[in-house]
């Protein structure tokens, strides 16, 4: 009889939770699905669960040792899973309660890290009556439309006219959370893998499009991954450390991802942070990782080894 490592022993029988009720629901079982394989070749007992409303209602994870999150977006990013499984006494990966809230809600997000001096772009918020000429003047044009707790860029308009802002503001709508709009940052785009509380390599992303939307993200071919990009590794550290900062400044925990824009003249700001970021073949995590060295396999015993975090231990090492 093949001996189980140590480290795979310790991890007991894991719940590999996806699914979920978010507009992001088929990206969660695609990115649940890469995980839960990605366990079993470790050798790791794990067990699919998917997480609709009605077996969210009557969850009963006994006989469960740990959860792997893979849910994405609303019930599973924005700390009302992780809440359940506090109650339960069920350990589960990355974030708590807190930093889950808290980086779920892009506009709690600026305004949390604009009481910490830390860079994200102006914006304004919008009401059924606001005045487009108004919001136009205060953050110039193009500017973009979002809500403030959609993910995978879901809802998310650029505007280019004052004509255009109604339209994108009653898109917005349709997704979870207030509605806000933001100067428009001309510049380059990357974002910061987060593993073990300290960062990956850089990642610069380049779509042909106008933006990184979700067809960029999960079904262009055309988008392209810089990493690690054309950017002296001095500019690197700096995206690195804001991006520290950010996690940490909204309580983030473990593993994550935080995205920023730099604009023309090298000013960096902070667009959003990740506490459940993309687990799929498109996914931005898995590819800051490899250049670190770190195969999926690997990434997903790292990522559950933050779940050890409940039980007074920084790791799942032998």
């Amino acid at each position: 009889m093949t001996k189980v490592p140590e480290r795979v022993r310790r991890y007991g029988r894991v719940a590999v939770l996806m699914g979920g009720w978010s507009g992001e629901r088929e990206i969660s079982l695609a990115s649940g699905q890469a995980v839960l394989q990605s366990l079993l070749r470790s050798g790791v007992d794990a067990v699919p669960i998917d997480l609709t409303v009605q077996r969210a209602r009557n969850l009963d994870l006994l006989g469960f040792d740990r959860a792997f999150i893979a849910l994405h977006g609303e019930g599973g990013e924005d700390g009302t899973l992780q809440g359940c499984l506090d109650i339960a006494g069920v350990p589960y990966t990355g974030s708590g309660v807190l930093g889950s809230a808290l980086g779920m809600d892009k506009l709690a997000c600026k305004r949390l890290w604009s009481g910490t001096s830390l860079p994200s772009a102006p914006y304004r918020l919008l009401s059924k009556d606001f005045d487009p000429e108004a919001v136009a003047d205060a953050l110039g044009l193009p500017l973009i439309v979002k809500p403030s707790r959609g993910g995978s860029s879901q809802g998310l308009t650029r505007v280019e006219s004052v004509a255009g802002l109604q339209a994108a503001y009653e898109e917005a709508s349709r997704h979870p959370g207030v509605v806000f709009a933001e100067e428009w940052i001309v510049g380059r785009e990357f974002t910061v893998a987060i593993l073990d509380n300290q960062p990956l390599p850089v990642i610069e992303i380049e779509t042909p499009g106008r933006f990184y939307d979700y067809h960029a993200k999960y079904e262009a071919d055309t988008t392209q991954y810089l990493c690690p990009p054309p950017l002296e590794s001095g500019a690197q550290i700096e995206l690195q450390t804001l991006a520290l900062s950010a996690f940490a400044a909204v309580d983030g925990y473990g593993w994550g991802r935080v995205d920023l824009l730099q604009d023309v003249h090298g000013e960096n700001y902070l667009i959003e942070v990740n506490t459940v970021p993309g687990m799929t073949s498109h996914s931005l995590v898995p590819k800051a990782a490899a250049q670190a060295g770190i195969d999926f396999d690997q990434l997903c015993l790292r990522i559950l080894d933050t779940s050890f975090r409940a039980e007074g231990r920084s790791d799942g090492d032998a």
